[in-house]
């Protein structure tokens, strides 16, 4: 199972959403979107899970922090208590023993970051 993680500015659109996702090169195989859950209703990313058919995983912000991501963003640190939202969120949404598929990725207007993980063969979320 795959679950793609997101951080957004307020700014955000379903485009700069779906392009974070599309520059993952691998959206055809995710299975869950998450995010922090003071976002996770906001109409950008509610449309996108809706586009997608996909569920949403709501993160607290004391599973978002516990995470080891591989950016260390100044922002996100300032912001969140994590280096990267998305992958924080990603990591955190497909639960112990999860591991990133690769960092996360910027969207070209960049407003958006996505990353994905995955969780060990066998687990399920």
């Amino acid at each position: 199972m795959i679950v793609a993680g997101f951080g957004f500015r307020k700014t955000a659109t379903v485009s700069s959403l779906e392009d974070a996702l599309d520059r993952t090169g691998r959206a055809l195989e995710v299975h869950a979107l998450a995010t922090v859950k003071d976002k996770a209703e906001t109409p950008a990313f509610a449309a996108l899970a809706a586009l997608l058919g996909l569920p949403v995983l709501r993160i607290d912000s004391t599973a978002l922090r516990a995470q080891q991501t591989v950016t260390q963003s100044p922002d996100s640190i300032a912001a969140r208590g994590t280096g990267s939202v998305a992958e924080a969120a990603a990591l955190a949404a497909a639960g112990p023993g999860a591991r990133l598929i690769g960092p996360r990725v910027v969207s070209s207007d960049r407003q958006a970051t996505c990353a994905l993980a995955t969780i060990p063969m066998g687990d399920d979320i």
